[in-house]
């Protein structure tokens, strides 16, 4: 008989440090419609029976999987677009380039790399072990969960979900319910292409969500903010459990006196305004060089009325804000920010009935405001001017390290100086926010903005347990160490300490 390690008690009064909005982000609704807390322990006992058997799965099996999932979600792209139109008014051409090529193209980069990745990597051997080889076997860690976030719905449930699936795991999906049409969506894919016991989608309210962090999980990966990321961990905690967390925080933009303003504004623009700034990556905040300030901000609004128009609530090409929540936070930001004395540049427009509020440019934020103490995650973007470089990196390292540091200019110096005193989770030189799309580099943040890798390789990695192995083949050096310590054996060990 298998004693299954669970403790799902229905009925515990469950309170997450009664911060409603932590429960959101969790994708808890207060309608507790789907996952009752008796199929959530028959759904866990199916994935803790199969995970063995998951784990030992070929390279040639986890690719069919792979293929299986991508041609779901192709096929489903117009019910993907349809149904995040609905949730929040995103344009289709934002659905395609950010949520599902994101996907397809990390499935076709670990189909293509799988072989190669499953295979045991040798290692050398030090010569005083001399008979053994090494290598390094990479095994599933066993059973994962999943929670992701309503912003990029279909991007952060299945990119973390083809790293879990080409480790060889089974994973539990906690999808958001803020994103409602999307997650039928979602559900409808992972329910055609898996089985239960390999790949299951959670829905539920609170006492689910609790529940589910109370499981023995052998990996968690949670994207959200550090709030939710550290009741995540700890609850990992309690059975050791290993955790990725892709976190966010208040990621800047340097512009300094040599960069090109045209193409920099171009750039941050699309990065900062994109999902209606509802984005992690996306610019926090700017840092422009006192002799480009004007150009930059002359520029800006150019550009944003050239990508959405004198009203950008009329643009099929901007989103809505998610939800009621989250419009009411960011409009009470803006007007705390404008009775501080913020110069309002651009925008500045909230329409409460359709969730809008317009791509907005502020001057002299004060550093104590709620825009610059939280991260913003809306399309409100705050600028500043520096006048000498240590001001920029002072500002930045006052706050939490970022999960993106963005730099623009042309001198060399300029970059390596703001490279080498600041930290970030990534950074791109000349560009926003498409690291994330390559798929040979790691994506993840430091410490406040996150915990772990992912992309490609380092999804896999991420997912799998590197176990050491060491064979011996001759008889071992050691044993002609072991006790009873002779005055040879003696020699023997100063001659290996002074020489080898």
């Amino acid at each position: 008989m298998i004693s299954l390690p669970l403790n799902l008690d229905s009925s515990k009064s469950i309170v997450l440090n009664g911060d409603i909005s932590i429960s959101h982000e969790l994708g808890i609704s207060r309608m507790d419609t789907a996952t009752t807390l008796s199929e959530l322990q028959e759904i866990y006992k199916k994935q803790y029976r199969n995970f063995h058997e998951i784990g030992q799965t070929s390279a040639k099996e986890r690719i069919a999987k792979l293929k299986r999932l991508r041609k779901a979600i192709t096929t489903r792209r117009k019910e993907l677009q349809d149904a995040m139109w609905k949730d929040f008014k995103k344009p289709a051409a934002e659905v395609d380039l950010s949520e599902i090529y994101t996907v397809t193209s990390d499935i076709d980069f670990a189909v293509k790399h799988l072989r190669s990745w499953m295979r045991p990597k040798p290692v050398r051997t030090p010569i005083t072990m001399l008979g053994a080889s090494s290598k390094v076997v990479y095994e599933p860690k066993g059973m994962a969960l999943i929670i992701a976030p309503w912003n990029y719905p279909v991007l952060l449930v299945f990119a973390p979900l083809v790293s879990a699936i080409a480790a060889g795991n089974t994973v539990m999906v906690k999808p958001s319910e803020f994103t409602t049409a999307t997650l039928a969506v979602i559900r409808q894919i992972i329910e055609e292409v898996f089985d239960q016991k390999e790949v299951a989608v959670v829905e539920g309210g609170i006492a689910v969500s609790q529940a589910l962090l109370e499981l023995k999980f052998n990996h968690i990966f949670f994207t959200g903010s550090p709030t939710v990321g550290k009741i995540v961990m700890e609850a990992a905690a309690k059975h050791l459990t290993s955790v990725t967390l892709e976190l966010g925080g208040k990621s800047p933009v340097i512009i300094d006196e040599t960069a090109n303003i045209n193409a920099t504004v171009a750039r941050i623009v699309w990065a900062k305004f994109i999902n209606a700034g509802q984005t992690c990556l996306a610019p926090d905040y700017v840092l422009v060089h006192k002799d480009k300030k004007g150009a930059f901000l002359a520029a800006l609004v150019k550009q944003l009325k050239k990508s959405y128009g004198e009203d950008a609530s009329d643009s099929a090409d901007y989103a809505a804000i998610v939800n009621e929540k989250h419009y009411q936070r960011l409009k009470g930001h803006l007007e705390s920010s404008l009775d501080k004395g913020s110069k309002l540049v651009h925008g500045g427009v909230c329409k409460t009935s359709e969730k809008y509020i317009a791509p907005t440019v502020l001057e002299d934020v004060a550093l104590d405001s709620a825009l610059m103490q939280e991260e913003i995650f809306g399309p409100i973007l705050p600028v500043f001017s520096y006048t000498n470089r240590n001001e920029v990196t002072d500002l930045i390292n006052s706050k939490e390290k970022p999960l993106a540091l963005y730099i623009y200019s042309k001198n060399k110096k300029n970059i390596e100086f703001f490279m080498a005193n600041t930290s970030a989770g990534g950074s791109c030189i000349n560009i926003s926010a498409i690291h994330i799309g390559n798929p040979h580099l790691p994506f993840g943040g430091v410490n406040n903005s996150g915990i772990g890798k992912s992309n490609g390789h380092f999804g896999f990695l991420e997912f799998s347990n590197q176990r050491g192995v060491m064979r011996q083949y001759t008889p071992s050096i050691i044993q002609l160490l072991l006790p009873p310590y002779t005055h040879l054996k003696r020699r023997l060990l100063d001659f290996t300490l002074r020489w080898l």
